[in-house]
This record gives C-alpha cells, structure tokens and sequence, in this order.
C-alpha cells in the first residue's frame, strides 16, 4: 500500500458534497426556494471570523444565502438572546448559527437553548441531540456527521467493528459515538480519566481522536491496519515542534517558514501513518467536511420548514 492509498481524502468527498448540496439548492430556486444561513458572531475572535467567513462563502458558492449578524464583545446575554429570538421569527431564514466560543462570562447554553430545533444547524439544540440519541436524527452536528459520512464513502466497515473515541466534547465525541453506535459498532469513549489510554486504543478497529491535544495519539495507541481518523486541528508556531512532528517534511518546513505555522492534529501524523491501515491528514481531512456538513444541513433545513 502506498502513502496515498492510506489517505481518507475529507477535501475530495466534501467537494462531492457540496456538488450534490449544489444540485439540489438548484432544483429548489426553480420552486422559488432559495436556503438561508444566518451567523451569529460575538467578539473579535480571528479564528471566528475566518470560520465565519469561509461558512459564508460557501453559501454563496452553493447558490444559498448567507447573514452574518456582528455584535461587539460587550454585548449582553439579553441583546443576544433577543437576537436569536428575532432569526427564529424570521420566516426567510432556514438556518441560525451562533458562532462558538461566546466571550467569557456569556451563557452558551442558555443562548443555544433558545434556537429553534428546526433551525438549529449546528445540532446542538437539546431537542435534536435527543432525537439523535434515540436514533431518529434530524439536524446533527456536523463534524461527526462528516466523519460518518467519510467512512460511508471510502468504503470502511464500521458495522461490528470496535470503534474508540478519544474525546467526550458535546460538539464532536459524544456524538460521533452515538452515530457509530447507530452504524453497529461497538463503541468506547476514553477521556483525560481514561486508564491505559493506549491499550484501549489499540483495541480499536477505527479511532477518532477528538480531544483537542496535539500529537497525543502515536503509534503505541494503533493497532496495525487500524482506520485513523484525526479532528484536531493546531496551528503549530514553534520551530522546534514543527521539526520534532515532522521531521525531514520539507514540505511543512517550506510552509513554516512562508507563514510561521504549520497545521497539525490530534494524532502524531508522521509516526502513525506507517502503522495505520487509513488516515486523515491535517489539513485536508475532517476539516472541509464539517463545513460541508453544515451546508446539507442548512439545506435540510430549508426542505423540511418550506418543502422540497
């Protein structure tokens, strides 16, 4: 097998995505539908507003339309929430996003809680997240949703493997275990409790790693021929680092010293790539799936509120 053969290519499958999620945006403007995603960003977080801004624009290149409602750092819960109020009444808009971190001292639950489940894109309303448990999903989240839908198309069994879960976040881990779980694995979620962390993992059959720490999961934590899928995502400034995680990668070398970072994941990419069977790489990977993602549900959204 070579390097490439082992590659689970998120960027090419959520191209064929956004192609499909295109076709049919197209086939609704001739009913006169047209799907609309508004954005809910608070603060001046940079790596927000480049989410944002990519989110928009592939509304745009998708032939939806897309808002994005800007509130300064000191805006109050109450102007927040009176916000979402205002887009759950709005019957132009199919889907409301509330743009996660939320400035310290903000109730992220409180204002999630308040979007109305049939617009709630993201699937983090309690009312979708118990449809998902109980194996009706509607809107769910779409990382996860991505990941699955991956494994559908590159043609990984999941039905009765052992899948692990490195991470128990509400947005990624526990989740994707319940949407593996609902694709017949037998599903186990590790945490910062977790004892033996690697040879749980090395029970695995598929492993996501989804805990938010760089290069924490090295060849001691895969079995041979074990499907990797990483969602981490760092951006990587130290020389020292970047070396150590990549070494002798003159392609990540050449891109450090162009932009003084490199991306990299949860998963200690150059070390488990020889030992897995698959593997995301970071970027590339789960990444462009999530918006993806976000966009079939921003169109689920829209058929299920005006038909279609």
């Amino acid at each position: 097998m070579t390097d490439s053969d082992r590659l689970l290519d998120g960027a090419r499958i959520a191209g064929e995505i956004r192609e499909e999620v295109r076709a049919r945006v197209a086939s609704l403007a001739e009913a006169g539908v047209t799907p609309r995603l508004d954005v809910v960003l608070v603060g001046e977080d940079p790596a927000s507003r480049v989410y944002v801004g990519s989110k928009a624009k592939t509304c745009v290149e998708l032939g939806m339309l897309s808002r994005t409602h800007e509130l300064p750092a000191t805006t109050n819960q109450a102007e927040v929430e009176d916000l979402v109020k205002r887009l759950n009444r709005d019957p132009d808009v199919d889907g409301v996003l509330v743009q996660l971190p939320l400035p310290r001292g903000m109730e992220t639950h409180a204002v999630l809680d308040l979007i109305d489940p049939g617009k709630d894109v993201d699937g983090l309303h309690p009312h979708n997240v118990g449809l998902l448990v109980q194996g009706r999903p509607r809107l769910v989240p779409c990382t996860p949703a991505g990941v699955i839908e991956m494994l559908q198309r590159e043609g990984v069994e999941v039905k009765g493997s052992r899948a692990v879960v490195v991470g128990r976040s509400e947005i990624v881990g526990k989740p994707m275990a319940l949407m593996l779980l609902h694709q017949h694995a037998t599903v186990t979620v590790c945490h910062s409790r977790t004892r033996d962390l690697a040879g749980v993992c090395r029970e695995a059959d598929v492993l996501i790693a989804a805990v938010g720490q760089l290069a924490l999961i090295g060849p001691e934590h895969v079995r041979e021929g074990a499907v990797i899928v990483d969602v981490g995502t760092h951006r990587v400034t130290d020389r020292a680092t970047v070396e150590r995680l990549f070494p002798g990668n003159e392609r990540k070398r050449k891109t450090f010293e162009k932009r003084g970072a490199v991306l990299a994941g949860d998963v200690d990419f150059e070390r488990v790539a020889p030992v897995a069977g698959k593997i995301t790489p970071v970027p590339g990977g789960v990444g462009p799936l999530t918006i993806a993602m976000l966009m079939v549900n921003t169109l689920r959204a829209a058929q299920a509120r005006r038909g279609g």
